[in-house]
C-alpha cells in the first residue's frame, strides 16, 4: 500500500514538474563518512548548462536530501558523489528503494574512491542486482549531444577507461553509475581543475544528456 502511495505521489509530481517546468535537482547527502558536499560548483554548473541549451528552468542551485527522507521524492533526479565510504542503514536502503521504483532516478558519480563503497551500499537497495554495464546504444548516449563511444575521459586515476554501469528496474534505467569518469570534475568551475574547455564541455554535454533523458525520455 505504502508503495502504491508513493507512484501516486510522484507521478503527480512529475505532471507538475512538466506543466510548470521550474523545478530543483536533488544532491544526495548520506552517512559513513564520504565526502557527499564535494564538487560543491558542479551541479551549479550544470543546471546553468542545460538551462540555457535544454531551455529548462531549474533552480539554480540543486536541494540537499538525506537518504532517509521522505522529500528526496520530490526530487525526480537526484545526484550522488564523493571520495569515500558509503553507508545506508536499513531504513535508508528501503526508501531510496521506494523512491527509485516509483520513477526517481539517481545519478552517483565516482570522485574517485567510492567503488566499493557505493557497490556495498547499492547492493542493500537492490539486493537481488549488481551493476551491469549500460551499453553505448542505449538512450542516455544520444539525447541532444551524441556520444557513440559512451562516457568522455574527464580525469586519469588509474589509467581506466570511463564505464557507465546501471541498474535496472522492470526495463528502466533507475540508477547510472559512472566510474573513471569524473563528470562531476568537469562541471566545476574551470580554475578548479584546470581543464581545458573542450574536456569540460564533453563533461556538460554528458550531464545534460543525463538530465535530459531524466525528464523527457523516462
Amino acid at each position: 500500500m505504502k508503495r502504491i502511495i508513493y507512484i501516486c505521489a510522484f507521478a503527480l509530481l512529475l505532471v507538475s514538474t512538466a506543466t510548470a517546468q521550474n523545478f530543483s535537482i536533488g544532491l544526495l547527502k548520506y552517512n559513513g563518512g564520504g565526502d557527499w558536499y564535494a564538487n560543491p560548483t558542479s551541479l551549479p554548473n550544470l543546471i546553468a548548462f542545460c538551462n540555457r541549451q535544454l531551455q529548462m528552468d531549474m533552480a539554480p542551485e540543486p536541494a540537499t536530501v538525506e537518504v532517509g527522507s521522505r522529500d528526496i521524492f520530490n526530487y525526480p533526479f537526484v545526484h550522488m558523489t564523493g571520495h569515500g565510504n558509503v553507508v545506508f542503514n536499513k531504513e535508508e536502503a528501503a526508501n531510496l528503494r521506494n523512491y527509485l521504483q516509483a520513477g526517481g532516478f539517481l545519478h552517483i558519480d565516482d570522485n574517485y574512491g567510492m567503488d566499493p563503497y557505493v557497490r556495498a551500499a547499492m547492493q542493500q537497495v537492490f539486493p537481488d542486482q549488481e551493476f551491469v554495464e549500460v551499453p553505448y546504444n542505449h538512450p542516455i548516449f544520444h539525447q541532444k549531444f551524441d556520444f557513440p563511444a559512451g562516457l568522455p575521459k574527464i580525469h586519469e586515476h588509474d589509467g581506466k577507461s570511463p564505464q557507465a554501469f546501471g541498474l535496472f528496474y522492470e526495463g528502466r534505467l533507475v540508477c547510472l553509475y559512472t566510474y573513471e569518469c569524473d563528470l562531476g570534475d568537469g562541471w566545476e568551475d574551470p580554475d578548479v581543475h584546470n581543464d581545458n574547455e573542450a574536456v569540460r564541455l564533453k563533461a556538460l554535454q554528458m550531464g545534460a544528456n543525463i538530465i535530459e533523458y531524466v525528464y523527457t525520455v523516462i
